[in-house]
């Protein structure tokens, strides 16, 4: 394919121009503001999961192991997207270092992909736990639940690789400007002044493998959990069973519902500040909202964060 004319060296270390929410430059100090509370929120929030769960035996088990990799994934989550922007905002400059791009994109994709995969893990220990209690503690396994989490780190960090490397070397036309708050694979390839057509077959392949099949044994999982709740003869076992599985369905849908969105979806001119607008569900508010979500729908979470802050500092064992 013919090169544009105006073609830039995508080596030559010029970079790209974040231009985000640029647009509102009157609200650049009110944005920071807001995301700089979030982005705290986010820490705070998320460690506090991580560290009852750690300091808390009652919580010592497969699904609160997985909640505890959930949270830790949502802090590097959003710390791969918010700190740039909160210097894009104070500083009024959205401009990243082709490194710096690649870098954030690999993070991005590869903790995304992991995300999905720890979902799905969650959603088959929900299944074990209500469709088959009796053999529950002899398949969910503390070696099982390590080998699922670790497993999907090794499986997400080579594909993710290759295809960050496959972005960063195609040549880039004269414009840098990238229309979304942090690189992202669907805005770098229009960018691009060569084909992308195998560019767009392995993103298609990857959201396939580490989004649509996850997201498809999850939908499998809370079919087989329903009907298994529905035939519980007590009403109090069946809010039960249901309350320990509406977190993980509410942090499920709103990760998926945004992000599918943006990803499968043609994307078009008129819909670049909707998509920004639909990433910010998935990169912050998800993140955001699941340390809210896990400690007001789970009784357990609840407790247990209680009596974290009312037990004396250095006395929790």
């Amino acid at each position: 394919m013919p090169q544009r004319k105006g073609l830039e060296n995508h080596t030559g270390g010029s970079g790209f121009i974040l231009l985000g929410f640029s647009d509102h430059s009157s609200l650049q100090g009110l944005c920071f503001t807001v995301f700089l509370v979030i982005y705290l929120m986010v820490l705070t929030g998320n460690s506090l999961i991580a560290l009852i769960t750690v300091v808390d035996s009652s919580l010592h088990s497969p699904m609160y192991f997985f909640l505890r990799n959930l949270s830790f994934l949502e802090i590097c989550y959003t710390s791969v997207t918010l700190p740039k922007m909160l210097v894009g905002f104070l500083m009024e400059d959205g401009r990243i270092s082709f490194l710096g791009c690649a870098a954030q994109l690999y993070f991005l994709v590869l903790l995304g992909s992991i995300e999905c995969l720890l979902l799905a893990a969650m959603a088959y220990d929900r299944y074990m736990a209500i469709c088959d209690p009796l053999h529950y503690t002899l398949i969910m396994t503390r070696g099982l639940c390590i080998r699922l989490v670790v497993g999907s780190w090794m499986a997400v960090i080579p594909v993710q690789v290759g295809q960050t490397y496959q972005v960063f070397t195609l040549p880039f036309c004269a414009s840098h400007d990238l229309h979304h708050f942090f690189c992202d694979v669907p805005p770098l390839l229009e960018l691009a002044c060569a084909d992308t057509f195998w560019n767009q077959v392995m993103l298609s392949t990857i959201i396939l493998l580490f989004a649509i099949f996850p997201f498809a044994l999850i939908v499998t999982s809370y079919i087989k959990i329903i009907r298994a709740i529905l035939k519980m003869p007590s009403a109090l076992s069946r809010h039960k069973a249901f309350s320990t599985c509406s977190s993980h369905l509410a942090v499920v849908t709103l990760f998926y519902g945004s992000a599918t969105v943006v990803y499968l979806k043609q994307r078009s001119r008129d819909s670049i500040d909707t998509d920004k607008y639909l990433a910010l569900f998935y990169t912050i508010v998800t993140p955001v909202l699941n340390p809210v979500i896990y400690s007001l729908r789970n009784k357990e979470v609840r407790i247990a964060l209680k009596r974290l802050l009312q037990t004396p500092l250095g006395s929790q064992k």
